[in-house]
């Protein structure tokens, strides 16, 4: 039997107003009271870096963790933005890749920021996208039990959705994020200029989380993405760059005022998992590795949960297909086919399900929809049901 415990509600009501150039950036508060903090969506405002650290805290030490291609992109920058504050910054890199979310790489991370001695008064800075806000943050929760760390998210999945909200974690064998601490930072940067050197794939990976926004609580949203997606994808102009950060403000603020009201999960939070116990799953299966993004994986994972929802009969079959149509539209996989080498066995994504975080006492919790917009926590789904959609999807149908 499926039970709601939770259902989303509506938060973006209209398009963007587009900014003139060089107007201030958009600050977003996700409010947890003392430990409140500000998300700065903006072109250029990673410039500012050095002067909202000082700021924030005076006097503090930084440990910079990033990978190998974000380093060659915008380490020197950043540096440069804290230099200029006289903060003096030590540099973490790692291998890109989902496969740094390991204990090894965990590992590494925490003795480079103790050997660069910093103090739990100092600062670690995230410079990436998901993987390294997941890494760095973890390790910050963990290294001298517990260090104040600022996201400096530059893909446009970690500037909607895995900076926001304080969830750090690596990998377990036994599947993603399963091991990690709620832990939050002091300030999250996102610099939508960024944006400009992201690869197409990882841009249409990260947009798969802003229209997740619009699925599960916004379906005004919805809407607004699928007139305006074309120049949410454009890059140069001043337009189109309103509506690029129009989505990101959209999809920062939906996310912070859920997180506020639950900060470690305990009901509505859960919302925000729509389509990826499927996609965990997914990802999982293919050795978390660039056969299938974290996005492209929640992509297939919400056409998944949104097509097992009309099955059930929660949702109309022409909603679900309106929302998957989307989906696809913009590139992204919505079948099990699409996945590069074909999909996993059924087998193997059943006892990867099983091992999903949402799992309680052994019963599945899955993320459904009664509608595009209305989201809801799905308790003690039967597991028959889910092996008989997935077989069916498996066979093509």
């Amino acid at each position: 039997m499926i039970a709601p415990k939770a259902r989303a509600g509506t938060t973006a009501k209209t398009g963007p107003k587009p900014a003139p150039p060089g107007a201030d950036p958009t600050t977003v508060k996700v409010a947890l009271g003392e430990r409140s903090y500000d998300i700065v969506i903006g072109r250029g405002v990673m410039a500012s870096l050095g002067a909202r650290v000082a700021a924030l805290r005076p006097g503090a030490k930084v440990a910079v963790v990033t990978d190998e291609t974000v380093a060659r992109l915008h380490l020197d920058a950043v540096a440069a933005a804290l230099a200029d504050q006289g903060i003096a910054a030590s540099r973490v890199i790692v291998a890109g890749g989902e496969g740094a979310k390991s204990f090894r790489g965990f590992a590494e991370v925490c003795e480079a920021i103790i050997a660069a001695r910093i103090e739990r008064g100092d600062l670690v800075v995230a410079l990436g996208g998901g993987v390294i806000g997941d890494l760095a943050g973890f390790a910050a929760a963990a290294v001298r039990r517990g260090l104040d760390y600022v996201q400096a998210p530059t893909t446009l999945l970690a500037q909607v959705d895995s900076s926001v909200g304080g969830k750090t974690a690596i990998n377990s064998a036994y599947g993603k994020n399963l091991i990690g601490a709620f832990h939050q930072p002091i300030l999250v940067l996102a610099d939508t200029a960024m944006l400009d050197t992201l690869p197409p794939r990882q841009f249409r990976a990260g947009y798969a989380e802003i229209a997740k926004y619009g699925l599960l609580g916004d379906a005004a949203f919805f809407s607004w993405l699928e007139a305006n997606w074309r120049a949410v994808f454009a890059a140069g102009d001043s337009s189109a760059n309103a509506a690029r950060e129009h989505a990101i403000a959209v999809s920062c603020r939906a996310k912070a005022a859920i997180v506020a009201r639950d900060e470690r999960e305990t009901g509505e939070r859960a919302l925000l998992n729509l389509g990826h116990t499927f996609g965990h799953a997914l990802e999982a299966a293919c050795g978390f590795s660039d056969r299938l993004l974290h996005g492209e994986a929640v992509a297939a994972g919400m056409a998944l949960a949104l097509g097992f929802s009309a099955r059930q009969r929660l949702l109309s079959r022409s909603e679900a297909e309106r929302a998957i149509r989307h989906l696809a539209a913009v590139g992204l996989p919505t079948r099990l086919h699409d996945i590069p080498g074909g999909p996993p066995p059924l087998e193997a994504l059943m006892e990867l399900i099983a091992q999903d975080k949402k799992v309680q006492r052994g019963r599945l919790t899955l993320i459904l929809a009664r509608g595009i917009g209305a989201a809801f926590v799905a308790s003690g789904v039967e597991e028959r049901e889910v092996r008989a959609f997935l077989s069916e999807k498996l066979a093509g149908q």
